[in-house]
């Protein structure tokens, strides 16, 4: 299975070339920016899901190499929250750091997106080897429980940011509830048992 995380790799970043050929052939639409800003921040959503996902679809579908895909999935997810960022602090703002504040302060779901990305920063410098290792894989653990309040706050800034139309964010809402129920039934069994 050496080809699964090159292959799972190249399908990561996908979503940034098509991003790109759009933009290269100018069919971002009458908004550039907002298309920009809301399609990375889509992706990032999705990928910190699909991250999520790998432990359950390991354990439904026997296959044990897909845990080999976690930290990377995880790490594409960061990777397109810092693009989600960017876009939004960089080509919708032009980095006018009043402004960001201002927004921080008013429109809650900024606010929660923001708390959100502060939650995965410590996420992505503790995700290499040498990481895991001088923090111990216990704390390690503990740590990397911030995914799941990070990935609440998530899809709350989404579902807050739509307007009218909540049937996407409600997708994401239904998923993310089915994994953090499937993690809690898991650890009920295993309380149980211990």
């Amino acid at each position: 299975m050496r080809w699964l995380k090159p292959a799972a790799f190249a399908v990561a970043l996908l979503p940034l070339a098509w991003l790109l050929w759009r933009a290269g052939f100018g069919s971002l639409g009458v908004n550039p920016v907002e298309t920009i800003n809301r399609y990375l921040g889509d992706w990032a959503l999705r990928f910190l899901l699909i991250a999520l996902a790998v432990t359950p679809v390991r354990q439904w579908t026997g296959w044990p190499a897909l845990a080999r895909l976690r930290r990377m999935m995880g790490l594409f997810a960061f990777f397109y929250v810092c693009l989600h960022l960017a876009s939004y602090v960089g080509i919708d703002l032009f980095f006018d750091w009043a402004a960001l504040w201002a927004d921080v302060l008013k429109r809650n779901y900024i606010t929660l997106g923001m708390i959100a990305v502060l939650l995965l920063v410590p996420l992505a410098l503790t995700s290499t080897n040498g990481m895991i290792r001088r923090l111990g894989g216990a704390r390690w653990r503990r740590l990397h429980l911030l995914v799941f309040p990070a990935s609440i706050l998530g899809v709350a800034h989404f579902w807050m940011m739509v307007k009218a139309d909540i049937r996407e964010p409600l997708v994401y809402a239904v998923l993310l509830a089915v994994l953090l129920g499937w993690r809690l039934w898991g650890f009920a069994r295993r309380a149980q048992r211990a």
